[in-house]
């Protein structure tokens, strides 16, 4: 499918299935997303958006107010930070962060780098101009066909809200948009009453690259370790 975001989906997925590991990095998003926007999802999309994806990810109710909670505390002083990299085999690495703790963040990221052979961090903007960055939607394709829509009804739906391709991957259909329509992008599928699955922003390499699976195997060394950091919440790679 070619894309950066998707390396290896299965093996991603499967690493956020870990309950231990997901719920701290949704829980930062809907914090934050309650911090600049104020408690109310009616008011507030990027919150109704964090709540929505913790939801798909079946993050207790007690879980989500508490987070929203925390932003009016001392505990919600986050902070949102990017951090890029490069590895072997020409992989570049885009990290986004949420944490409290910029000098901790960053000391841990740099300890992941040097454990792994010919990676290092870069200065931030060295990567920025080879990925484009994209609102990505996902929705279930029954929940298509229950409102009597077909994907061609749904693509015209939506070109007015900004989407630019509609991708259909197994039972899932992917939306994506420029980066600056996320906001009316969501406000298309609450006008069809669609139940959106999951959403983001995310960066999509502008030349991805193939790595074999000795190459493969050596890199996720490194990604594992970086996704497994509590303030890591977005990986992005030119991985194909």
């Amino acid at each position: 499918m070619g894309r950066a975001f998707e390396y290896r989906r299965a093996a991603k997925e499967k690493r956020w299935d870990k309950m231990s590991k997901v719920f701290p990095k949704l829980a930062k998003a809907i914090t934050l997303a309650a911090k600049d926007g104020g408690s109310e999802p009616d008011t507030n999309a990027k919150l109704r958006t964090a709540i929505l994806n913790a939801k798909a990810q079946n993050m207790p109710k007690d879980n989500i107010d508490a987070a929203i909670k925390r932003a009016s505390s001392k505990e919600g002083n986050l902070s949102e930070i990017t951090y890029e990299g490069k590895a072997n085999f020409g992989v570049l690495i885009i990290m986004e962060c949420m944490t409290d703790n910029p000098t901790r963040t960053i000391a841990n990221l740099k300890s992941y780098f040097n454990k792994t052979q010919g990676a290092s961090i870069v200065p931030n903007g060295s990567l920025e101009f080879m990925f484009n960055r994209k609102s990505v939607f996902e929705c279930l394709k029954n929940e298509v066909e229950n409102l009597k829509l077909s994907l061609e009804d749904l693509e015209f739906a939506l070109i007015d809200y900004g989407l630019e391709e509609l991708e259909e991957v197994e039972d899932k259909i992917i939306i994506r948009g420029d980066y600056n329509s996320f906001k009316l992008l969501n406000e298309g599928f609450e006008s069809l009453r669609l139940p959106i699955l999951k959403a983001s922003l995310q960066r999509i390499a502008t030349t991805p690259i193939e790595l074999n699976d000795e190459q493969m195997e050596l890199t996720e060394k490194l990604l594992d370790r970086i996704e497994d950091d509590d303030d890591v919440v977005a990986l992005y790679t030119n991985i194909e």
